[in-house]
């Protein structure tokens, strides 16, 4: 390139809704780079998006885009091309002169002028059409995401060459010789000289490579260049990246210099494991769908880029996926320079097919297989570009997605490629050319996530109770001998339903035969998925073109139900039971050593598709509050210590045994490190001990040992903590445990105890005696069945597609909040939210549906219900009722007496329904106490 003209700045601007075509003169004005919804262009958007943001200037049709344009006599009669970063299907006029289409929702946008632009002013005039998608688009152009805007983002110039230049420059690292292969083309010209040069200087040591000079010929060419010995690599750990330059020169003349950056790595797919360089990591990915909600499109700058990916570092992110979706240029170059490994995806989401298919639709299929090519050609010399998938949860022709692959692989052999994310779901396979595997399972039965939705039963074991920390997928990823044959898939060939997007589907599947035995990596696909209720001042930070209108209207229906006092403990409560499920699930995945990787969904919240509010971050990947990231990093990080053992909650003077182990990612060898581990009830230390071990490679999986001792001799229900540190390093870990005294009994004599609202009860209550009523949970009609876990995703779009599955509607709540201060928790103290010991009690419970009662009558044991419903949810509340004293709860109080923390919750509420302390304040009317415990 000889030079370049910026066009960036203020164009004139025509939308044309109807597409009736340009209609001069121009209306208005706009500043590009930009969309017609940021520069709030067109009429106001009225509707209430409930399932997503609201796009405030949501505008579909052709927008009109033109400016004027001087050339200076020094790039007159030169090559030239129109460069357009980031747009949707465009069609360029210059100077009245049609250049043609570009359709492309992933790659830059690039006109060829035919002919040289000659000195003065010119006009460029653009039409930008988000209707006429050759398909869908996936998160590229839905609402749910980054929003189907309107617009030209990035760079938009004019580019300069001279007679004889370059084009096409592709760089693949060669690791064992420390070279770089240039593959390139030399346009214009049947010879040239090309001087190449390189230089590593972002990293902590500089590395300046020997200049070398080259003789090529015209059209496709290939060179070697040899970097040194002393070379440096690009890894996760040490993201040393190299600018790379190429002086294209005729008759000692420069005729074009082309500047790029690429890294020296390599990053492979070995027997079940994932290396960079040789060395073994293990990807702690997140899902990415491109939600920036404070612009409604993503971001083309670096500094916006390193911002993003610097937080996801921060919680020990190293891989991000895209979901449907491919990022600008300037997400490569972020996640170039902090070593993040990086998967685009084509931006398809539904069926591939053949000439076998009824539905056979090869124009679509063939521009996704060129948006492919566009992506691996505009992105593919990023060192951070190690993986590529076809699309998410694909079905079809298995001969045409493998044969896609077969020839991607071909054309660049850089990134490793599988067929897509979640494939087939649940007849999966592992086709002949895909490098890795994502998925969720290997069979109806073999899982290797802890949550799935309710429609995607059976459920995870995070949903269904860990009862400690034992998890882990080896089995289910490869079998052992003698298993037999589990978990076949449905079994039938022809059709079967599957969840699709938001709704249900009807596909072609073939039977299920033997066991799927994976020999490739294997990744974790979307885990995680435990929702928080919304945060209302969350609400002011929508300043740009998307309004948060779902949260406001989520906000009326909570102040409609009297429970608006409640919306900030809704939150925190449910947000605390999600990270404890977040820990489980992550920590499930380290301790499975057959897996290469997970990609979370996710770590912040997902804006759409019903409003997901499912991370730990909010959709401007801020945090909420809920865990810091060291915290975080405890269980998602290069380095993680895991004590696994069987339960939660012992009786004092039990053996406790734990097995504790260390994933170790880190290149740097650990050898004789010190464990140091201790079991303290505050700042008191009750048992204590060290241990010595190594960890000599990355991607070791160290056994330290086995711990054991004797938890105290406790009066009262004590929680204690576990606690494992590496000395000398940032390598710790905490787990929670409860001990119990030992001979606890729930004795209940002396109390007016009833299983229902009796006639005694109710003469006992006018009298103004005490009461405890404890229904039995399968005979109340008025309440929701209790679970322990936070809902998955959200309701009400699993509650759709449950219904259209003809499926279990799943329960939908998401924890208890706990009046912790309250007398009833005197002999079992809690948590404001739900913890293990609960876990057992709630699982054999009801909650009583209370809506319309008293702000005063408060449940001491609330279900916080998800945002669509908003139930007021008692699992035990009191009130007075007449004269007495009512006590409710609906625990079955047979199933939880069978273990020992039922039993102390059953001690501490008898022992409160018979003490000085129960005195209800808040009133209820018998005929209104009838109706809820009907």
């Amino acid at each position: 390139m000889i030079g370049k003209i910026n066009l960036v700045g203020t164009w004139e601007l025509q939308l044309d809704e109807e597409k009736t075509g340009l209609q001069e003169p121009f209306n208005d004005t706009i500043a590009l780079p930009g969309t017609t919804s940021h520069a709030r262009k067109g009429k106001r958007n009225q509707s209430v998006n409930v399932d997503c943001l609201t796009d405030e200037y949501a505008f579909e049709g052709w927008a009109w885009f033109s400016r004027k344009f001087d050339i200076p006599a020094g790039l007159a009669g030169a090559g030239v091309k129109l460069y357009l970063e980031r747009t949707r299907v465009t069609t360029v006029w210059i100077d009245g002169d049609e250049l043609g289409t570009r359709n492309s929702l992933s790659a830059p946008h690039l006109y060829e002028l035919e002919k040289p632009l000659t000195e003065g002013r010119h006009t460029i005039t653009v039409r930008v059409d988000n209707t006429s998608y050759p398909t869908k688009g996936g998160h590229m152009t839905s609402r749910d995401t980054q929003t189907n805007w309107n617009g030209i983002t990035g760079r938009l110039e004019l580019q300069f060459y001279g007679t004889a230049f370059l084009e096409d420059v592709r760089t693949y690292p060669n690791v064992p010789d420390r070279s770089v292969t240039v593959k390139a083309k030399l346009v214009g010209a049947s010879t040239g000289t090309v001087s190449v040069s390189a230089v590593c200087a972002n990293g902590v040591s500089r590395h300046e490579a020997v200049a070398r000079t080259y003789d090529v010929s015209g059209g496709d060419f290939e060179l070697c260049y040899p970097l040194g010995e002393e070379a440096l690599l690009w890894s996760e750990w040490s993201p040393n990246l190299y600018n790379l330059k190429l002086e294209l020169q005729q008759n000692d003349v420069t005729t074009d210099i082309h500047e790029s950056t690429f890294g020296l790595r390599s990053f492979r797919a070995e027997g079940s494991s994932f290396t960079i360089n040789g060395a073994k990591t293990f990807l702690r990915g997140k899902h990415d769908g491109l939600i920036f909600p404070l612009t409604g499109f993503a971001p083309t700058t670096v500094e916006e880029w390193l911002q993003v990916l610097n937080t996801a570092k921060s919680y020990g992110i190293n891989h991000y996926r895209f979901h449907t979706a491919c990022p600008p240029e300037a997400a490569f170059e972020a996640a170039d320079l902090l070593g993040i490994y990086m998967e685009p995806e084509l931006p398809f989401w539904g069926t591939v097919t053949d000439e076998t298919y009824d539905n056979h639709n090869e124009e679509e299929q063939q521009y996704l297989i060129e948006e492919g090519y566009r992506i691996l050609k505009a992105f593919g010399n990023h060192p951070s570009f190690v993986m590529m998938s076809l699309g998410n949860e694909l079905w079809g022709s298995k001969e045409r997605i493998d044969g896609i692959l077969k020839d991607y692989k071909a054309f660049d052999s850089r990134p490793l490629y599988t067929q897509g994310s979640n494939n087939f779901q649940f007849v999966p396979v592992i086709l002949e050319h895909e490098d890795f595997y994502c998925g969720v399972r290997f069979s109806r039965d073999r899982l290797i996530r802890g949550s799935y939705a309710m429609c995607d039963a059976p459920q995870g074991h995070v949903q269904l109770g860990p009862q400690g920390t034992l998890t882990d997928y080896d089995d289910a990823i490869l079998p052992q001998p003698g298993m037999g044959i589990i978990g076949i898939a449905s079994g039938q060939s022809g059709t079967i339903q599957i969840q699709y997007g938001t709704e249900a589907k009807i596909v072609e599947a073939d039977a299920a035969v033997g066991q799927l035995i994976p020999h490739i990596p294997v990744v974790s696909h979307e885990i995680g998925q435990y929702q928080t209720y919304p945060d209302f001042n969350e609400i002011a930070k929508y300043t740009g073109p998307l309004k948060a209108r779902n949260f406001e209207v989520f906000k009326q229906r909570l102040e409609e139900k009297g429970l608006d006092h409640l919306a900030e403990k809704y939150h925190a409560a449910s947000g605390q039971l999600a990270v404890d499920s977040y820990k489980e699930e992550l920590e499930a995945a380290f301790r499975t050593k057959q897996l290469a990787g997970f990609q979370l969904l996710d770590l912040q919240d997902f804006s759409g598709q019903g409003t997901a509010l499912v991370g730990v971050l909010d959709a401007f990947m801020e945090s909420k509050g809920l865990v810091s990231p060291e915290e975080w990093r405890t269980f998602c990080s290069d380095a993680v210590l895991l004590a696994r053992f069987a339960k939660y909650n012992y009786k004092a003077n039990e053996s406790f045994e734990a097995s504790i182990q260390l994933r170790y990612l880190r290149p740097e060898p650990l050898v004789g490190f010190k464990l140091e581990w201790a079991l303290a009830a505050g700042e008191a230390h009750l048992a204590s001990g060290e241990a010595i071990a190594s960890a000599h490679f990355s991607g070791d999986y160290v056994d330290i040992g086995r711990i054991s001792f004797s938890m105290p001799d406790v009066r009262t229900m004590t929680k204690v903590s576990l606690q494992l540190r590496i000395a000398g390093t940032d390598i710790r870990k905490s787990y929670d445990l409860w001990i119990y005294p030992d001979g606890i009994e729930a004795d209940d004599s002396g109390l007016n105890l009833f299983g229902a609202l009796t006639a005694e009860a109710v003469a006992l209550l006018e009298k103004g005696e005490r009461v405890l009523i404890m229904p039995h949970p399968a005979e109340l009609e008025n309440a929701i069945e209790g679970t322990y876990c936070v809902d998955f995703w959200c309701y009400p779009m699993f509650r759709s597609i449950s219904e259209s599955m003809n499926k279990p509607v799943p329960v939908g709540t998401m924890g208890l909040l706990i009046d912790m201060d309250h007398s009833l928790f005197k002999l079992f103290p809690s948590e404001m939210h739900s913890t293990e010991p609960w876990r057992q009690i709630v699982e054999n419970s009801v909650s009583i549906i209370m809506d319309g009662t008293d702000r005063d009558l408060q449940p001491m044991v609330q279900t916080i219900d998800n945002f669509e419903r908003n139930h007021k949810l008692g699992m035990v509340f009191e009130c007075k009722v007449g004269a007495g004293s009512l006590l409710v709860c609906a625990v079955d109080a047979e199933q939880a007496g069978q273990t020992i923390e039922g039993r102390q919750f059953l001690h501490s509420l008898y022992q409160y329904a018979k003490s000085e302390d129960f005195k209800p304040h808040a009133t209820l009317e018998l005929s209104r106490l009838r109706e809820l415990l009907r």
